[in-house]
């Protein structure tokens, strides 16, 4: 057992939006503008809840915003609905990359399943393909506003289904065309990594790197298996890892990790054997705050963002990176996501700068790429003082 001592986080307030950012955790069907859904649907027969952009996207953020990840879920039958077609996939794709620009981002991975987009005749390699000049057309937009981005493309296989060898394979084909990951994602509980034991063994001989979904809407059984099965070098969402925390509060020897007021005081802290080898071996945490709560997946710690685990995680030196999840059902940025994090933790420019290398440390890059972006954040955050 590991035991820490939570230090307070200090305050301080100033605009965001300008600080380099790097988006780990972000689905490509979760992030359309409800306008172009709207032209799409138009296209491909596709009746939506709304046909106004402001209406339809209110539309989204209420039904995701539900406390259910299978209603959460459910919102992505219409943006998948109208990514069928290669048109469709690389105007989608395009303006993901252009969005994220918008925000900050330097470098994104882009993660989305190709098995789902394939009901009007596309097979999985034309899919990725139209993703991928999707991408780089994005790439070419905002380089000609005087930007630079960075984008790669986490392929992912659906837990329900069987094709699991297959989108491993996907991935691989697809390695030096864009491809920098492979990710299970879809209704967690029920469905443990294990499932996919033989496409991760095949990952892993082609050295081929994986994030998967754990520790979102199932709990440490779930992290287990997608470190042990899944050989996974980061967690999607991983929030659920402070359920392997115990924190014994001043005057309060039984409160635990799920006391809501686990971000307020200073308290001696556990860690149970899984927690320890995550934040020891720095397995990157890809948190999505808001997305956190719409789905309910902190639910056991309390009600609001107060009482998400993640700032208690960042004190006791989890790899802790901040992400949007999707941002058009969340109704989020990544910097409303770091706004959120100042408003209720206190966070200063030095707690953002280390939660973004975080992530610029834990991208699937290759090294010198990776020592690139590091100094590109460190320079720029330098130059703010």
């Amino acid at each position: 057992m590991t035991e820490i001592i939570l230090d307070a986080a200090p305050d301080l307030d100033f605009d965001l939006k300008g600080l380099p950012k790097v988006s780990l955790h972000d689905h490509l069907d979760g992030g359309l503008r409800p306008a172009t859904i709207i032209e799409l649907a138009e296209a491909a027969g596709h009746t939506l809840p709304s046909t106004d952009p402001v209406a339809l996207g209110e539309w989204f953020r209420e039904s995701a915003d539900s406390g259910s990840l299978v209603r959460y879920l459910e919102t992505f039958d219409h943006t998948i609905a109208v990514m069928q077609t290669k048109e469709g996939l690389f105007r989608v794709a395009r303006e993901f990359v252009e969005d994220l620009a918008d925000d900050g981002v330097v470098y994104g991975e882009v993660r989305w399943a190709p098995e789902q987009h394939l009901q009007q005749g596309l097979s999985l390699d034309e899919a990725v393909e139209a993703v991928q000049a999707g991408l780089e057309a994005g790439v070419d937009a905002v380089a000609e506003t005087g930007r630079d981005i960075q984008v790669g493309q986490l392929i992912t296989a659906m837990r329900h289904a069987d094709r699991g060898q297959e989108i491993a394979e996907l991935a691989v084909r697809h390695r030096n065309n864009g491809a920098v990951g492979f990710d299970i994602a879809g209704a967690e509980d029920g469905f443990l990594p294990s499932r996919f034991k033989d496409a991760f063994t095949y990952l892993a001989q082609h050295n081929f790197p994986a994030t998967v979904h754990a520790g979102e809407a199932a709990g440490l059984e779930s992290i287990q298996s997608a470190l042990v099965d899944g050989r996974a070098l980061r967690l999607g969402h991983g929030v659920r890892i402070a359920e392997d925390v115990t924190v014994e509060f001043d005057g309060d020897e039984d409160a635990d990790a799920e006391s809501d007021e686990i971000n307020d005081n200073i308290g001696m802290v556990t860690l149970g054997e899984l927690a320890s080898w995550v934040r020891d071996r720095g397995i990157a945490l890809e948190i999505c705050p808001s997305s956190n709560l719409q789905t309910g997946a902190v639910s056991g710690f309390g009600e609001g963002i107060e009482s998400h685990p993640l700032d208690m995680l960042y004190q006791l030196g989890f790899n802790v990176t901040i992400n949007t999840d999707n941002r058009l059902m969340s109704g989020v940025t990544l910097t409303d996501e770091f706004e959120l994090l100042v408003e209720t933790f206190d966070y200063d420019l030095d707690d953002l700068l280390e939660l973004t290398l975080n992530a610029a440390e834990a991208a699937f890059l290759p090294l010198e790429e990776k020592e690139a972006l590091v100094e590109y954040i460190n320079e720029a955050y330098a130059d703010l003082g």
